[in-house]
């Protein structure tokens, strides 16, 4: 039996297990708490694709689209 991802749940059966499961980590990454650049409080919320906004200095900033921080295969490149 395969692992069920909860998130990609809603697209059934259908597009694929191998997308689906990209499309589960991607959405488990971009819905994670973040760290504020600013204040380092760990309540950061993405608005948009790229934008995203501190729910304690209220700053908005502009990052990565699913997140804010590098992946380790980035860093290491």
């Amino acid at each position: 039996m395969a692992k069920t991802t909860y998130s990609t749940k809603r697209y059934g059966t259908r597009y694929g297990r191998r997308l689906r499961e990209k499309a589960a980590v991607i959405e488990k990454e971009q819905r994670k708490s973040h760290k504020c650049p600013y204040c380092s409080y760990p309540k950061v919320k993405r608005i948009a694709a790229g934008i995203w906004q501190c729910g304690k200095c209220k700053a908005k900033f502009a990052s990565r689209a699913y997140t804010i921080t590098k992946s380790k295969s980035e860093v290491a490149a």
